[in-house]
């Protein structure tokens, strides 16, 4: 199997067709009138765009951090504290600024810990992200361990006129699907870009890329850098969508979950960052969700369930969803070749013209 099937990058035509039926019905979603679900797909989202800002790290570039959730709950502390210094800050300005604090974070974390590779990585990152954690949850002055409320979201404003509310459900619904797929899109494209193409000779293997003149460093600096950005969007938008953030959006616990949800998925590819991102978030949902057996409250132990799914699913399907599902309907598509395969041989010349 080559490096790129293992990965999944080329999406099969099913697939296509079955994300852009998803799409399609994200958009319908806010007609059926339901806020409660409205909401929770809003978040699933803003969570997938913080899937694919990890897997260009992990599943790209072969990166595995273990403090990208630094750079996502820092975007939502961001934007609290501009809603605190003024009243309501343009989604035009904030937006951008976030996004490039959160890049320039990255790039200056990136550059102390890019040197060091494999497990020593992800001990470092783990350990910078749990001193910005407590820095967070210790300091009153930041929210301490109950966090920032953000009462008033962002404004749309452009010199007095404003095209949308985004204090408004249902627009605030439709700017982070936007923002989602303008982001897949964008990620797409720079997959298999040149610097795409490094970032996937770098995970297969570096020694090699250096080998023959790339700067690796550069490379990994610069999808750290990326990812730290789109992660500081995500974290942005959650603090919009939600009013609040905390101190466990910074913790390794969200950047543990970030790397489930993109391995549940299937990784290198950014539509299994979103699929894994909603596969996770519904069972989550679910679990939590789950009925009681006659004295036994099954969502009292719904991490278990969780734990379990994940566990078997990651057994039984090592490339994720999407890979099970390509896997399934290339097996589809054998046995109907070979079922097809005795007709053409019984008719004269139907074998020549299905061949041709």
């Amino acid at each position: 199997m080559s490096v790129v099937k293992a990965n999944l990058e080329v999406l099969p035509g099913g697939l296509k067709v079955a994300l852009l039926l998803a799409a399609a019905a994200l958009v319908a979603l806010p007609f059926a009138g339901n806020d409660f679900y409205t909401q929770m797909v809003a978040r699933m989202m803003v969570m997938a765009i913080f899937a694919m800002s990890f897997d260009l790290l992990q599943g790209v570039t072969g990166l595995v951090s273990q403090g990208h959730a630094a750079f996502f709950g820092m975007g939502g502390y961001a934007l609290a504290f501009l809603t605190a210094s003024i009243d309501s800050v343009s989604l035009w300005w904030s937006l951008p600024l976030v996004a490039v604090s959160m890049a320039a974070l990255a790039a200056l974390i990136g550059g102390l810990v890019i040197r060091t590779t494999g497990i020593y990585f992800i001990m470092v990152t783990l350990a910078i992200s749990q001193m910005i954690f407590h820095v967070f949850f210790d300091n009153k002055a930041l929210g301490g361990s109950d966090g920032l409320y953000i009462n008033i979201r962002p404004t749309s404003s452009l010199f007095g006129w404003v095209p949308f509310d985004l204090e408004s459900r249902t627009t605030i619904y439709y700017l982070v699907l936007v923002v989602m797929l303008l982001v897949y899109v964008f990620l797409r494209r720079l997959l298999w870009s040149p610097f795409g193409r490094a970032l996937a000779g770098i995970r297969v293997n570096e020694h090699r890329m250096k080998a023959i003149g790339f700067n690796t460093a550069r490379y990994k600096l610069a999808a750290f850098t990326l990812g730290g950005g789109l992660a500081g969007i995500a974290g942005y938008l959650y603090g919009a969508l939600n009013g609040m953030v905390s101190p466990e959006l910074i913790g390794f616990h969200m950047s543990a979950l970030v790397l489930m949800m993109v391995v549940l998925g299937g990784s290198g590819n950014f539509a299994g960052a979103i699929v894994g991102a909603f596969a996770f978030e519904l069972m989550l949902f679910a679990f939590k969700s789950a009925p009681q057996v006659g004295s036994v409250s099954l969502d009292k132990y719904w991490q278990l369930w969780m734990g379990l799914s994940i566990v078997l699913l990651i057994s039984f399907a090592p490339r994720g969803v999407l890979g099970m599902v390509e896997s399934l309907v290339h097996r589809w598509r054998q046995r109907a070749r070979r079922a097809a395969a005795p007709q053409a041989a019984a008719v004269p010349g139907l074998a020549e013209r299905s061949n041709g």
